[in-house]
């Protein structure tokens, strides 16, 4: 018995040893402590600098932009994550990149010549026909969808010549999965597009998204390679936890990509409450690749914007966008779209090289040269992201949006992408929610 007794007080004492510098010691302190340094949460950052609130951010990566990273490994400058304004008219971030020197150019989806398998090019009469009808079944599905089933679901029940049709696989990955960023088997047939668009063709940055990350980490207090793994608000404050390193702050706010969060790679402390811990696990993070080839000479049509090609499966390689175009580099920058994104993922960089050459080879003929550069993503392996960004997902309302942007406590806040009901998906979504939970805060200490 006094054995045991032993072990408990000892098993206490360190216990108690442990949970101590939780409680009372910190390596630095402030008002509010934000985790992640993506746009959301420089936007907040930079809205509480403006209101005189002291902050600072962890970042779990030794680079900051999160899903926003411009690479320059090619000798240009490459995003590998968000590349578009969509819609610039009346959008935020508009003019923050004309601030930060951003040069732009306007992609026309309509600049496109889509190839089938046997090589031949589709005429556009039977691409405007098919385009027409595919955006009326879209307000067709959207309609008869309901809570419980998938986009694919009610599509191949209503539509079922169309499963198998090359072009209308193509419609369906280089369309709807490609905005959505979900494969039409998890997407929601009747919240699928019931988000906010502000107006105007989308708009390309050509030297770097990152620009913007630039501009808005200037006199931010930034402390990158910091993991956090657990955020204790129990208390009157905050410790957030990040190696052994302590940060001591009256409020959190939580910006980590939704792919993250539904890892549980942070310990809260208390626990989430249960209906946002739900809304976490059944909401989807989807997964849009890219592929980069570069040539010493071009050999397709350098006036087009878009290249399109029609294999049998879903998502593969079936886009490409002139980079010659919109960089005037001698490159092309392919997708993975859907399923087919996690598939690509689990291959080689020759296997993903041969089989993006087999598709060009049908379209331009055997003896096109070989690309003298590669570059790709894998976003959704990514730990710090696993995912591109979030998408109404089958089986839930899309309320959970909102749901995941409350508060919890007054202490602890979350923004993202994946916390806008009428944004998601869009670095002007998250942008805002970042402002929106800074100013939650202001109003707290008004």
């Amino acid at each position: 018995m006094k054995i045991i007794l032993t072990l408990l007080i000892v098993c206490f004492c360190a216990f108690k040893n442990y949970a101590q510098p939780l409680a009372d010691q910190y390596t630095d302190s402030a008002t509010v402590i934000i985790v992640g340094a993506g746009i959301a949460g420089l936007s907040a950052a930079n809205y509480l600098k403006e209101k005189g609130i002291d902050c600072i951010i962890l970042e779990a990566q030794g680079r900051i932009g999160g899903r926003i990273h411009t690479d320059t490994s090619l000798g240009f400058p490459l995003d590998l994550g968000a590349s578009w304004i969509h819609g610039p008219k009346g959008n935020p971030i508009t003019p923050l990149l004309e601030a930060a020197g951003a040069t732009t150019y306007i992609t026309n989806d309509n600049n496109v010549e889509v190839y089938d398998i046997d090589g031949k090019k589709y005429k556009e009469a039977l691409m405007d026909r098919n385009e027409k009808e595919f955006e009326q079944l879209l307000t067709l599905i959207k309609r008869s969808g309901t809570f419980t089933s998938s986009f694919e679901s009610v599509f191949n029940s209503n539509y079922a010549d169309y499963s198998t049709d090359r072009f209308w696989k193509y419609m369906l990955s280089a369309y709807l999965e490609f905005d959505t960023g979900g494969d039409i088997s998890r997407l929601s047939s009747k919240f699928f597009y019931d988000d906010k668009d502000y107006i105007g063709k989308d708009v390309m940055i050509t030297n770097g998204y990152s620009r913007l990350i630039d501009h808005l980490k200037d006199s931010i207090d930034i402390r990158t390679d910091q993991r956090v793994n657990t955020i204790d608000y129990s208390r009157d404050f905050t410790i957030v936890a990040s190696q052994n390193m302590f940060y001591k702050s009256k409020y959190v706010i939580v910006t980590i990509p939704l792919g993250v969060l539904k890892k549980k790679n942070i310990a809260y402390k208390p626990p989430l409450p249960h209906a946002k811990q739900e809304g976490i696990a059944k909401l989807d993070m989807g997964t849009v690749n890219k592929f980069v080839l570069v040539w010493d000479t071009v050999f397709w049509n350098i006036e087009l914007d878009y290249i399109g090609f029609t294999p049998e499966e879903k998502g593969k390689f079936n886009l490409f966008l002139n980079l010659k175009k919109t960089n005037n580099v001698n490159a092309l920058m392919t997708f993975s779209f859907g399923n087919y994104s996690k598939v690509a993922e689990s291959k080689s960089d020759s296997v993903i090289i041969k089989e993006i050459m087999n598709h060009l080879k049908i379209i331009y003929g055997e003896n096109i040269p070989a690309p003298i550069s590669f570059k790709r993503t894998n976003w959704g392996s990514d730990k710090n992201h696993y995912g591109s960004y979030s998408h109404a997902t089958r089986g839930i309302k899309t309320n959970v949006f909102e749901l995941l942007s409350e508060e919890v406590n007054d202490k602890l806040f979350f923004a993202g992408e994946h916390t806008s009901w009428d944004y998601r998906g869009t670095v002007h979504g998250a942008y805002k929610t970042g402002i929106r939970e800074a100013k939650k805060i202001i109003r707290l200490t008004e």
